[in-house]
């Protein structure tokens, strides 16, 4: 009712589809009662006009001010402590992989913030882990990709890796002020300490002896595992992990970007809280599982007399479509050859998207929608194809891409009635767009789907060409019965085909299994857009070469 009210506010009169377009796009589970929908919706509509003016003026009313504040709060809500032209904000990757759904979320909404209050947007690519998070070459390059490709091109890139010197700076003057100090404890006798809230026998190192111990690690005298520094803090906090937590660590192991020009590296903890401060970073927004991270920096901000950002933690997010793949179970099932890279189609990589034509604004409009809350959200793709589906639906040209091809051959009308011209439209909703040509044939291909469903005596409709009767299933003979839509169901009695000589062969890359079949040759005017093979899929044509690749998008 409140989607009828609305529709009636703007147009006068309530249109049953748009209400139904409206109904699918928040909720697009639907899509599959789409005939139950539209009955309630007809039914909805008739209720409404059979009311009163006065009762029509209370609803419009009530839904007018709904739609208004509906609209509010698809943006995102007011950043706390913000102000305009100060507000400074920063995603921060490991980048031992690429972009992944995940990673898009903490773009999307930084830079949705920053544009929101006229701010500044750092990329800092948080590589001081050379070994456990090990680097990867050529995701710095793919970050920046996806960034300028969502729309959330960063006004400053910067790299923890090549500022080491800018930590270690920090470090000296936290040795020398003996808030922090060199522990030579293995990990088991320190944790024995910790686990007792006892200080180590290091703690009250001397700074003079500190720094020389320093200077050493920096010289390479020590092995790995021998000695870390460690920040002061409070042995007897109610959390363990907050007492005496490491800030630097030495790890012999060339590094992707600066080689092997640093062994004593920063934890991220560490790195992260020099440089949110010297960047001016106003705002932080970080999942609810790193709460402990603020906690621990805050030792640190302290002992400089630094003010901590405004933080708000928000809560995971879960695609039911991916579970819980992470970056690292992602490469070893790529160097295990389950997937055929970083772009593979099954994949929630930002690579893996834009392969299958997801456009970045409805990317942009799903995460904002989710917005920042401290819940955990589990959410399914259906929501980001529903987004994708508003744009792409307008411009997307259509063809016939028919998959496990059977050939069938139509018998009862004259050859040169049959092979006549077929104009279908490129786009239904778009008149503009024009027509494809098909030309008929005695013998087409239809989809094995399709042809196992029928039976004999059933009479079918070759979509914008001619009605034929199922005569012999087993040697895929039909009879013409017409050219006409006189008593023809609509539905799934209305089928795509091909005509035999104006195929080309055709796979698209899916996501539960590839499809082989034959496509319009039409199509090959599209590589490298959104095109919708009708009755199939929306799918990105990606290359041509005698077989035509498309890969698929979404229903």
């Amino acid at each position: 009712m409140k989607y009828v009210v609305q529709n009636a506010a703007k147009y006068g009169k309530p249109n049953d589809k748009a209400v139904m377009g409206k109904i699918m796009a928040e909720v697009p589970e639907l899509r599959s009662k789409a005939k139950e929908v539209l009955e309630l919706v007809r039914q909805c509509i008739a209720e409404f006009e059979s009311l009163d003016d006065a009762a029509k003026a209370k609803l419009f009313e009530k839904y007018a001010k709904e739609e208004k504040k509906e609209a509010k709060e698809r943006g995102l809500p007011e950043l706390e402590g913000a102000e305009k032209g100060k507000v400074v904000m920063r995603f921060a990757p490991n980048p031992n992989g690429p972009a992944t759904m995940g990673s898009a979320r903490g773009i999307v909404v930084n830079s949705e913030y920053v544009r929101m209050y006229d701010g500044k947007f750092i990329l800092r690519f948080d590589d001081t882990d050379p070994r456990t998070k090990r680097p990867m070459l050529e995701a710095y390059d793919w970050y920046l990709e996806d960034c300028e490709w969502l729309d959330a091109k960063p006004h400053e890139v910067l790299y923890a890796s090549k500022r080491i010197p800018i930590y270690y700076e920090h470090v000296e003057k936290l040795l020398e002020m003996e808030k922090a100090y060199p522990c030579f404890c293995s990990r088991e006798e320190f944790k024995k300490y910790r686990d007792a809230g006892v200080e180590c026998p290091h703690r009250n190192t001397p700074k003079e002896d500190a720094l020389d111990v320093w200077q050493k690690m920096l010289d390479g005298v020590y092995k790995e595992g021998e000695v870390v520094i460690r920040i002061k803090t409070d042995m007897q906090h109610k959390d363990p992990a907050i007492r005496d937590w490491v800030a630097f660590r030495i790890i012999y192991e060339s590094h992707p970007l600066v080689g092997d020009a640093y062994h004593v590296y920063p934890t991220l903890d560490f790195e992260s809280a020099i440089e949110d401060h010297i960047n001016g970073i106003t705002h932080i927004i970080r999942g609810k599982d790193l709460i402990d991270s603020e906690r621990r920096q805050r030792y640190v901000y302290e002992y400089f007399g630094w003010e901590y950002p405004i933080t708000k933690h928000w809560g995971r997010v879960s695609i039911h479509e991916f579970g819980k793949l992470s970056t690292s179970t992602i490469r070893k099932a790529i160097e295990a050859g389950e997937f055929t890279g970083w772009d593979d189609p099954r994949l929630p990589t930002l690579r893996a998207l834009r392969r299958r034509g997801f456009q970045p604004e409805a990317i942009r409009k799903f995460f904002i929608s989710l917005g920042v809350g401290e819940n955990d959200v589990s959410v399914s793709m259906k929501n980001l194809y529903a987004e994708n589906r508003k744009i792409v639906d307008p411009i997307a040209n259509r063809y016939f891409f028919v998959w496990d091809p059977v050939r069938i051959r139509i018998e009862g009308v004259e050859p040169d009635e049959v092979t006549k011209e077929v104009k279908l439209p490129l786009n239904p909703s778009r008149s503009e767009a024009g027509f494809r040509i098909l030309n008929g044939s005695s013998e087409v291909y239809i989809s094995k789907d399709d042809f196992e469903r029928f039976s004999e005596g059933e009479i079918i409709r070759l979509k914008e060409f001619c009605n034929i009767r199922l005569e012999d299933k087993e040697k895929g003979i039909f009879s013409f019965v017409g050219w006409g839509l006189e008593g023809i169901k609509k539905g799934k009695n209305i089928i795509h085909w091909l005509p035999d000589g104006e195929t080309i062969p055709c796979i698209v890359l899916g996501i539960e299994r590839n499809y082989k079949g034959l496509a319009e040759k039409n199509a090959v005017k599209d590589v490298g857009k959104v095109v919708q093979f009708e009755r199939f899929a929306f799918c990105r044509i990606e290359s041509f070469d005698e077989t035509l690749k498309a890969v698929y998008t979404h229903p």
